[in-house]
């Protein structure tokens, strides 16, 4: 049964486009979101609203893994992202939604997300650790400025 819901805010030093951008490109998900360890391989994303996605994460060290996929129910570009998704897992029921706001500020992009839904046999606490390690390496994929 779904009970969780975590909260995190970070501030962004770059643009609300560029991690608009990282949300909805399928390569930028594959490097910046699995958590360190892990593996990312997205078998198809649609980023608009109505499409869907699927991907899956492999544990480096075991090769062990687990795949997920939803919908995107809310896109306004670089302001905010709303999508749904769920486990193929069975012991991992429900479905969560997943909130993210891009507000520009003076030194870049502030960030939020929401994640609601999550299910009972996740600790929130390590789903905080997972999308700590994730937010690390987005940043590291947006904020620099590399000349062509």
């Amino acid at each position: 049964m779904p009970t969780g819901t975590i909260r995190l805010h970070r501030i962004l030093r770059t643009s609300p486009e560029r991690v608009y951008r990282a949300f909805l490109d399928a390569d930028a998900v594959a490097k910046w979101l699995p958590p360190y360890g892990f593996t990312c391989k997205v078998h198809h994303m649609d980023a608009k609203v109505g499409g869907t996605y699927k991907m899956s994460f492999t544990n480096f060290t075991t090769g062990n893994g687990h795949s997920f996929g939803g919908k995107y129910h809310e896109l306004v570009p670089s302001e905010k992202i709303r999508y749904t998704d769920s486990f193929d897992d069975p012991g991992l029921p429900g479905e969560m939604q997943t909130t993210v706001t891009l507000t520009r500020v003076s030194c870049g992009t502030e960030f939020t997300v929401v994640q609601e839904g999550l299910p009972a046999a996740i600790p929130l606490e390590m789903c905080y650790l997972g999308w700590q390690e994730s937010l690390e390496q987005l940043a590291n994929l947006v904020e620099p400025e590399i000349p062509d």
